[in-house]
């Protein structure tokens, strides 16, 4: 039976494998870029990529046809909206981690005392049947910190990214030095650094244990995001700059109203 930190650890780098099949998603050749409109079929099409794509133009004519604009206040309006599911998956695996800390001397007992059965199959089953006793007793639920925040936004952000892809608009503008509907060699690396920062950001205050074990974090999804970008249109590290942006403040802003003494206190047991 792995230990508890492990578990996290399998968390978190699930994370990253969504986040790094949905960078190769949309970043391939394969999606629909055809111009969206009202008369687009399909529900998906209808009900979250329209939208969107009424949303930044609407935006856009609000500040003089900035585009640019329209996607940075779109995507932290985006952002904010699904801020208190994100808030709620962390404020749970602080509660978890606490508890997690109080059960882990009865579970190296109880791993300590099938080390030299683990070939057994009935001993095995007791010991997964005495831990499932142990969660118990504790109110310990790995699943509680779960991954439905991220099954939430997965398609609001596929949606708005598509928006953005497919709303012509966009990419007959410039902002700021580039032109949103072209590649531009300075937006990846600032899209690469800012996804750098997020991950060593999210890695603050974790045991160096765990530290070491998510190191490839800090590295793998910057290039990631830089190779990705350097041959997209630059509204796309233009969105994730602004998206890893937003996610740093959010980490910050958690990591500070759930810091440890701030939680409510967790019984040693929930038995007599």
């Amino acid at each position: 039976m792995p230990n508890q930190s492990s578990k996290f650890t399998f968390l978190k780098r699930s994370s990253l494998l969504l986040l790094i099949f949905s960078v190769l998603l949309l970043s391939g050749c394969s999606a629909d870029h055809t111009p969206i409109n009202s008369e687009t079929t399909g529900f998906f099409n209808h009900f979250v990529v329209f939208p969107f794509s009424a949303l930044i133009k609407y935006t856009a004519s609000l500040f003089g046809g900035s585009y640019g604009v329209a996607i940075i206040l779109v995507t932290f309006l985006v952002r904010l909206l699904l801020m208190p599911f994100m808030m709620k998956q962390y404020k749970n695996q602080q509660q978890m981690k606490k508890k997690m800390a109080i059960l882990q001397p009865e579970m190296k007992k109880l791993q300590e005392k099938y080390k030299d059965k683990k070939k057994d199959p009935e001993s095995q089953r007791l010991m997964q049947q005495e831990t499932l006793q142990l969660y118990q007793k504790h109110g310990y639920n790995p699943l509680a910190m779960g991954c439905l925040p991220i099954l939430i936004q997965t398609p609001i952000l596929f949606g708005f990214y598509f928006a953005i892809q497919r709303t012509p608009e966009i990419a007959a503008h410039s902002f700021l030095w580039f032109d949103l509907g072209h590649p531009d060699t300075i937006m990846p690396i600032i899209a690469a650094a800012v996804y750098f920062l997020q991950a060593k950001v999210s890695q603050m205050d974790m045991p160096a244990e765990q530290q070491k074990q998510m190191a490839m974090v800090a590295y793998v999804m910057p290039i990631m995001m830089g190779a990705a970008s350097f041959g997209t249109a630059a509204f796309l590290p233009l969105y994730w700059t602004i998206g890893g942006v937003f996610v740093i403040l959010q980490t910050l802003l958690a990591k500070h109203l759930y810091k440890e003494k701030n939680l409510p206190a967790v019984p040693k047991t929930l038995e007599n």
